[in-house]
């Protein structure tokens, strides 16, 4: 099966015609409390996160100030309160409150979120899960 059979094409996150912005966050290291592994409870473990966010842009240009964009650093501070927070059991289940926490901004239209341990296998550099989700 070739690759384009087996992962079909993904349309782009930025698009001019659209008005969408492309916001991202890119290889955030962070301790996440999270496994279901009795040895991963207690305790936390290295997470990888990346993000890609579709963002919606006014039909105005966008002002020089904060409060008109996607702020990334507000974004990076709550995920790393969320991955160091309450114990999940699944990668699968952080990476959907990922999604939901950056879908909380009406501005986003859509996310897409990967999470991968780090620290799995010694062959390995990462094993983990990328979803994609819409507002």
């Amino acid at each position: 099966m070739s690759s384009e059979t087996a992962f079909p094409a993904r349309p782009p996150i930025a698009s001019a015609a659209d008005r969408v912005r492309h916001v991202f966050l890119r290889d955030l290291v962070v301790p996440a409390a999270v496994g279901v592994w009795a040895h991963e409870h207690g305790r936390t473990q290295r997470v990888r996160i990346n993000l890609d966010l579709a963002v919606i842009e006014p039909e105005a240009p966008v002002p020089d100030r904060l409060e008109a964009v996607v702020c990334y650093d507000r974004l990076t501070r709550s995920v790393r309160e969320l991955a160091g927070g309450e114990h999940v059991q699944l990668i699968e289940t952080l990476a959907e409150r990922i999604a939901a926490l950056a879908l909380d901004d009406p501005r986003i239209a859509s996310v897409r979120v990967r999470v991968e341990k780090l620290d799995v296998y010694a062959d390995a550099s990462a094993v983990g899960v990328e979803i994609e989700r819409k507002g």
